[in-house]
């Protein structure tokens, strides 16, 4: 890449993209958008996410893995549990169940959307893919124990009506949630870090860029702060996006839960790309990095989180997943289970894996 195309290590293109993406975004928040402006939106909208992604590998080049995909991990949550929090102090009781169809929206998506296009993506350019199962397999554990806790028990308990926590047992399930994922996040970045570097060497094509010397601390801290401008973007703009779908939804007559799949699909975008070009350069290990523990910190960060703003919050807080949805998260374990035990995956086990998100992205148009 030509200096002309470069300013301050990073290319132009990166620098502009995310104050534009937070001009349109400044633009068309709190308005109705027509025509011409929803373009805007959507352009800025993915425009926004593929500099997250830049930004996001700049900083993981910088701190070295498994810190890069942890902190695109945390910053697309804290921004999306600070949109939930939004959402449900604005929407009142027709808001009861946001958090609940967005975390599981987010376990969905992570374990078989992004998780089954990085194999099936992966496998068709290298046909086997290696992983580290001690890795992969204790990121399951967490997730499957995080879920179990804060979205199957509440529809079992009998202290409070419906599918809800008493105080003392949101209170208890958000410590525990807290908890697990921090222990996790220590064993990944500390205790036993070398679990989850990847296995393979990149492509001889893909390998100039990765074995490309680190950038500076300044270059790194500007991608950061650049990063952070674009997760903003991308879920500001989502959520001004979202009357529309909300009034497209309701003509079709779909349920609303379809309005925070969207969404939640829009929010995670900057890592099912990040999570796909890893796999195509051969480092499925990073691309599960970014699922599972994207669906570790949705849940790790947002049922604390909620449990905090309840107090604050008014209505009830409903938490527990219907039937349908446990069938669909109990073969999604039992899937990822058979996926993980190998330590090598090929295209079968990412195509079922897309064949239950897309079980899941239908069954909740038509439930």
């Amino acid at each position: 890449m030509t200096k002309t195309h470069v300013l301050y290590g990073l290319p132009r293109w990166s620098l502009a993209v995310p104050p534009l993406a937070l001009i349109v975004l400044a633009l068309s928040w709190g308005r109705k958008p027509g025509v011409i402006l929803l373009i805007l939106i959507c352009a800025g909208l993915g425009a926004a996410v593929i500099a997250a992604v830049h930004h996001a590998e700049v900083v993981a080049h910088r701190v070295g893995e498994p810190f890069g995909t942890l902190i695109l991990a945390l910053a697309v949550t804290v921004i999306e549990v600070a949109l939930i929090v939004t959402l449900m102090a604005s929407g009142g009781e027709k808001a009861a169940s946001l958090a609940r169809d967005t975390v599981f929206a987010a376990v969905m998506i992570t374990c078989n959307g992004i998780l089954g296009l990085a194999l099936v993506v992966g496998s068709l350019r290298h046909k086997t893919q290696e992983f580290r199962v001690h890795a992969s397999g204790s990121a399951l554990a967490v997730m499957t124990a995080l879920v179990t806790l804060s979205l199957v028990l509440p529809t079992f308990t009998t202290s409070t009506p419906g599918a809800t926590f008493s105080a003392a047992q949101l209170a208890f399930a958000g410590v525990a949630s807290l908890v697990m994922y921090g222990v996790f996040v220590f064993v990944q970045t500390i205790r036993h870090r070398d679990y989850f570097l990847p296995v393979t060497e990149a492509t001889e094509e893909d390998a100039e860029e990765i074995h490309a010397e680190a950038p500076s601390s300044k270059v790194a801290l500007l991608s950061l702060v650049l990063l952070f401008g674009c997760l903003i973007a991308v879920v500001g703009l989502a959520k001004t996006v979202s009357p529309k779908l909300e009034s497209a939804v309701e003509s079709a007559g779909a349920p609303l839960a379809v309005v925070g799949v969207v969404i939640a699909l829009l929010v995670l975008l900057p890592e099912t790309v990040a999570a796909v070009r890893a796999a195509l350069r051969n480092r499925l290990q990073t691309s599960l990095n970014l699922a599972l523990g994207s669906a570790l910190a949705s849940i790790g960060l947002t049922i604390p989180a909620i449990a905090i703003a309840s107090i604050w919050l008014d209505g009830p807080l409903v938490l527990g997943l219907g039937g349908k949805e446990m069938v669909l998260f109990a073969l999604t374990v039992v899937i990822s289970m058979l996926t993980l035990a190998t330590g090598r995956a090929t295209l079968l086990q990412g195509a079922v894996h897309l064949m239950i998100f897309g079980s899941f992205l239908f069954l909740t148009v038509s439930p």
